[in-house]
C-alpha cells in the first residue's frame, strides 16, 4: 500500500522564558471547564473541527465520530490528564439557535515539569474569532497553576494557520518528524 509521509513540528512553550497573557473570548462566548460528564461532548467537537482538516488523514481517528470518543476516552483516562488545562468553549446562542459547544482542548502531565497540549480544534462556523488563541491560553494557565514548567504540542507542518498562532503565542520549534500514513494513492510527502 503507498505511503504519505506528513512533516509534524513539535514546538514547546517555556514558562520560565515567556509571561503569559490572560485569554479572552469575545462576547456571546464562555468557558466550560473540565468534567467527565462532558466526554462526548469533547468528542463531537473534536470530530466537528478536524473532520475535513489535514489531522484526520494524518490520524485517522480524527475522521470520525467513533474514533474521536475512543481517543477522548484515551485522554480522560490517562494518568497525566490535566483537568485544569482542558477546555471547552461554548457559543451561547442566538434568535437563529441555541447554546453549541464549539472549542475544545486538553491536557497532559508527562512529567512534573513538561506537560502536552492535545488537539486544539474549533469547529469551522467559528473560528476567525480569536478562539484558538484563547484555548491554547487558558490550557497554558493551567499548566501554569499545576507547576508545570515547559508545554508543548505537535502540528501539521502544512497546518500554516495553527504553525503561525503557535509561533505567536511564543511557542519555538524544537523537532521535525515525519509521520508515516498508509493511503489508497501515490506516494506523497505533506
Amino acid at each position: 500500500m503507498p505511503l504519505t509521509y506528513y512533516k509534524r513540528y513539535r514546538m514547546e512553550f517555556d514558562f520560565r522564558r515567556r509571561g503569559l497573557p490572560a485569554p479572552e473570548l469575545p462576547e456571546g462566548y464562555r468557558w466550560v471547564s473540565w468534567h467527565a460528564s462532558l466526554r462526548d461532548a469533547h468528542a463531537n467537537v473534536k470530530f466537528s473541527s478536524f473532520r475535513n482538516e489535514i489531522d484526520s488523514q494524518v490520524f485517522a481517528c480524527l475522521s470520525d465520530l467513533p474514533g474521536c470518543r475512543r481517543l477522548m476516552d484515551d485522554i480522560a483516562d490517562h494518568q497525566g490528564f490535566v483537568s485544569a488545562a482542558t477546555w471547552m468553549i461554548c457559543f451561547e446562542g442566538n434568535v437563529f439557535h441555541g447554546p453549541v459547544m464549539c472549542g475544545t482542548i486538553q491536557g497532559l502531565r508527562h512529567t512534573k515539569w513538561l506537560g502536552a497540549i492535545q488537539n486544539v480544534g474549533v469547529v469551522p462556523e467559528h473560528r476567525g474569532f480569536g478562539l484558538g488563541r484563547a484555548l491554547i491560553l487558558r490550557s497554558l494557565q493551567g499548566f501554569q497553576g499545576i507547576g508545570v514548567q515547559r508545554v508543548y504540542l505537535e502540528v501539521t507542518a502544512a497546518n500554516d494557520r495553527a504553525v503561525q498562532l503557535y509561533r505567536e503565542l511564543g511557542f519555538q520549534l524544537v523537532r521535525t518528524r515525519y509521520r508515516e500514513v498508509e493511503t489508497t494513492s501515490a506516494p506523497a510527502l505533506v
